[in-house]
């Protein structure tokens, strides 16, 4: 049998395994072991952790001419939902260029015992007692061994980098930096997300009941200080000091349109990072580009994985170290921009000023302060969401990836009773936005709790606007009917806005993404002129 034949035969049985595991509500898959030309597949090998819980692995041993050092290692580690023959197909791949490629299920997935743990210590003793084993048990090269996962095996991976000394270096795809952020960033709790992961998660794999009940409590506003220590014992982003003193490599690969790891978080921990580093940020929703990657179709990130590992581990010149370090894909087009640094110092910050809206025209984002001798106001309600959104979770932001059907709203269809819109004159020439933009704006609230969600929109001379980014905050405990001057952040972007087309800034009370604070209707006041000034700031590039 070829090395063709055996790949597809095995990825067949995989497939159906995968879903016969999924309507039983367990995810264990085992598969029969196989020999190709160029390696050994090994499955139904179990690892034991330091606390007793044995791990589900597999393993790709290489026939290549071993080393006199042994063979570089790679270590996967699957993402939420899936399990350790998540990785097949591209193990497969690296193992014909000669590496060791084991894969294992974290606790709780798969046929791995144990509960879920999210990266915290039984996750990190996982990892160690994986490296002990491949040492112990297999021809590796102990100085050049890599770690690599998805989603969730992601985060394993970068905390694995900076706890497990023997990791030279991590590859982690749509992955957190800080998950306080991402479940709970400006107060706001994710609620489709959350909901997704802690269904699906019980769906397929033995959870931890804290994880539900974090979830819950963040809905319900409830013992936050317990939930965000919890996260923040999770987030590499405090740990970061620790890759840095030994210089370990790391490679990010996140998605634009990502909204359960937003890439804002991502971006300043690849700045606190002193070490030798790549960032690439492709379009789409989670995980949406690596994982076609995963059944061999085409992938900038896998691409640059294999060049990656192959440079670091195995000292090939690939080239990879000599390109710029930080790329974006722009959105709606073929353009990827490169960064010899972040922050770039090639871009500028452009600043909108926010002024009022009339009886029977909209706000206006101006290019100097609007200045007014009495200070002004508009008003608007909650209780009723408006055409301004982000979409349809999830789907939305797979179709502008992959077919390119963007979220679309008719600007001035949007409801002022329950939103507001801001607009520009149009552009004189194209606005290149690349990185987080920020707005700030001075309101008053009739209820101590509330929440806006603002969203960023390219408008065409038709009146359609085109969702750019969005940004949401949520306050639980304002002052009622006081000025507040808030500041919050835009999901980072990469977007080109045609010239003679208008940028536009709606802002409402409600987004499907998330929950909201209070059921109890409330009135906001958006207050302009006099001593205050709201201004929308975008990151731009020549």
């Amino acid at each position: 049998m070829t090395n063709q034949q055996c790949l597809w035969r095995m990825t067949t049985i995989l497939v159906l395994c995968f879903f016969s595991a999924v309507s039983s509500a367990n995810v264990c898959v085992k598969l029969p072991d196989m020999e190709t030309d160029s390696f050994q597949f090994e499955d139904d090998i179990l690892i034991e952790s330091a606390d007793g819980t044995n791990l589900a692995v597999n393993l790709f041993s290489p026939k290549a001419v071993r080393p006199d050092a042994g063979y570089p290692a790679i270590i996967f580690i699957n993402s939420w939902v899936l399990e350790e023959h998540e990785y097949f197909l591209q193990a497969s791949f690296f193992a014909k260029k000669g590496y060791l490629v084991l894969s294992y299920s974290a606790r709780g997935w798969g046929c791995s015992e144990g509960l879920v743990d999210v990266t915290g210590d039984n996750d990190m003793a996982d990892l160690s007692a994986v490296i002990d084993w491949l040492s112990a048990n297999t021809s590796v090269d102990v100085q050049n061994i890599g770690v690599s996962g998805i989603s969730y095996g992601s985060g394993i991976s970068l905390m694995g980098l900076a706890k497990e000394p023997r990791l030279k270096t991590a590859i982690a795809m749509s992955t957190w930096a800080s998950l306080t952020d991402s479940l709970y960033q400006q107060e706001t709790p994710r609620l489709f997300w959350g909901f997704l992961l802690v269904s699906s998660g019980f769906l397929t794999a033995n959870l931890d009941p804290m994880i539900a009940q974090n979830f819950f409590d963040l809905i319900f506003h409830k013992n936050i200080d317990r939930v965000t220590e919890w996260a923040e014992a999770r987030s590499t982003k405090n740990f970061v000091h620790l890759i840095n003193e030994r210089n370990a490599p790391v490679y990010l690969a996140n998605n634009l349109g990502d909204n359960l790891f937003q890439p804002n978080n991502l971006l300043k921990f690849y700045e606190q990072l002193t070490v030798p580093k790549r960032l690439d940020f492709n379009q789409g929703t989670h995980a949406i580009s690596e994982g076609f990657g995963l059944f061999g179709l085409e992938s900038y990130t896998w691409e640059n994985a294999h060049r990656w590992f192959d440079y670091w581990l195995k000292g090939e010149n690939t080239g990879i170290m000599g390109e710029p370090p930080v790329t974006m894909k722009v959105a709606m087009s073929d353009e990827r921009t490169e960064f010899s640094s972040w922050p770039t110092n090639k871009g500028q910050e452009v600043t909108f000023y926010l002024g009022p809206r009339g009886l029977f025209s909209q706000g206006k984002l101006l290019s100097e302060p609007y200045s007014s001798w009495f200070a002004k106001s508009n008003h608007i309600y909650s209780g009723l969401d408006t055409l301004a959104t982000s979409g349809i979770p999830l789907i939305s932001e797979t179709l502008e990836s992959t077919v390119q059907l963007p979220v679309k709203t008719p600007i001035g269809l949007v409801s002022r009773v329950n939103g507001i819109v801001f607009k520009t004159e149009p552009v004189s020439r194209e606005t290149r936005i690349r990185g987080i933009g920020k707005v700030k704006l001075n309101v008053k609230a009739s209820y101590g709790k509330f929440q806006l969600i603002a969203y960023l929109y390219d408008v065409a001379p038709d009146g359609t606007g085109t969702l750019i980014t969005h940004g949401p905050i949520t306050k639980y405990s304002a002052p009622k009917n006081e000025r507040l001057e808030l500041e919050w952040e835009l999901v980072a972007a990469a977007y080109n806005v045609a010239k003679g087309h208008k940028i536009a800034l709606a802002i409402d009370t409600f987004d499907a993404l998330y929950a909201v604070p209070t059921l109890v209707p409330y009135q906001l006041s958006f207050e302009f002129g006099g001593q205050v000034e709201s201004t929308l700031k975008l990151p731009t590039v020549d």
